[in-house]
């Protein structure tokens, strides 16, 4: 039986769609049955009849920093995949996604190193791989530099790695990919989901950040791929193209067919932005409007490259503007 964590989740729920096209045995954990009701919007962009996949998966109430509720989700698992993690740039948030992305990561791989599993698959991210030397292309060589100045959620998806690793140092399989953001249909108030319903109602601004896109279909496929395979104890960058954000909400306007944003922000007001949007969080108890990291993000120039799992898998990425123009057929649907 296949073990699902974060299914209600952007990666998690079209995984789930695909696993569920298959013969194996699902079993996926929740924490809340509106989450379920999102996993079935997901499942209604690619059909009509959402109840025949939706039921062939066996949904578990449970939740990854709870080890006695993790402990019968564990029964006749042979196979993991762990989507299950809390993003955020928000420092408010920094103790939260160290119980969720580390300790929640620590207790899935105890009990995978108790229970015997065949394999564990960790979806990770780009911001846990090494930043760029001398301005040359990342890959999975990149070293993680602990005394640079690295965002919160970029150390605790690190963090998460080592305790995946730790299972592999005993007898669990494990492959990690690290996704660059992930674009796809569905959950549009939340993650990359916002910047199309920011485009469709007429989002102004832009900045010239570079870094790398993929589409969630070309994440949910290698990952597939990669567990069915005798790959193993390796990571895997998954990423499409390197885009900046001024492309990507251009390729966002137009398939919307609405204005593109017209306005560009230099990295010196967004330096303003994150430190009064901060102040007014203190006061108000609201989250940022910007963050410091998510700041510098947006001007940062990365990127990435997927040679290693292209050639290893022989398979080739969905252009970027593609993807996005599906996504944004999707939106307007929903």
């Amino acid at each position: 039986m296949i073990l699902v964590t974060g299914g209600t989740g952007l990666v998690g729920a079209h995984l789930l769609y695909r696993l569920a096209l298959s013969d194996d045995k699902i079993r996926a954990i929740y924490r809340s049955e509106i989450r379920l009701e999102k996993v079935k919007e997901v499942f209604s962009f690619y059909t009509d009849t959402i109840e025949k996949p939706f039921s062939k998966i066996e949904w578990v109430k449970a939740d990854i920093t709870d080890v006695p509720s993790m402990i019968p989700v564990f029964v006749g698992i042979k196979k993991i995949y762990h989507c299950a993690g809390l993003v955020s740039f928000n420092p408010k948030d920094y103790i939260e996604m160290r119980k969720v992305n580390i300790h929640g990561t620590a207790i899935i791989a105890n009990l995978s190193i108790d229970a015997k599993i065949d394999k564990l698959c960790f979806v990770g991210s780009i911001a846990a791989v090494g930043d760029a030397v001398n301005g040359k292309t990342i890959t999975e060589e990149n070293e993680w530099n602990d005394q640079a100045d690295n965002s919160g959620y970029a150390i605790t998806k690190y963090g998460a790695e080592m305790e995946v690793w730790r299972a592999s140092q005993e007898g669990v399989d494990v492959v990690i990919v690290n996704p660059g953001i992930i674009l796809g249909s569905g959950f549009w108030n939340a993650g990359s989901g916002k910047l199309f319903s920011q485009v469709y109602n007429g989002f102004k601004y832009y900045t010239e950040g570079v870094t790398g896109f993929v589409s969630v279909q070309d994440v949910v496929k290698p990952m597939i791929q990669l567990m069915n395979s005798d790959v193993k104890n390796e990571r895997f960058i998954l990423v499409s193209e390197n885009k900046s954000f001024r492309d990507i909400f251009f390729f966002m306007a137009d398939a919307f067919g609405k204005k593109r944003p017209s306005k560009k922000i230099k990295p010196w007001q967004t330096a303003i932005f994150w430190r009064v949007s901060s102040v007014l969080s203190f006061f108000t108890r609201k989250e940022p409007l910007l963050s410091k990291y998510s700041a510098k993000s947006a001007h940062s120039i990365s990127e990435y490259s997927s040679d290693k799992i292209e050639k290893r898998l022989n398979i080739e990425f969905e252009p970027v503007e593609k993807s996005i123009r599906k996504i944004c057929v999707d939106y307007l649907k929903s």
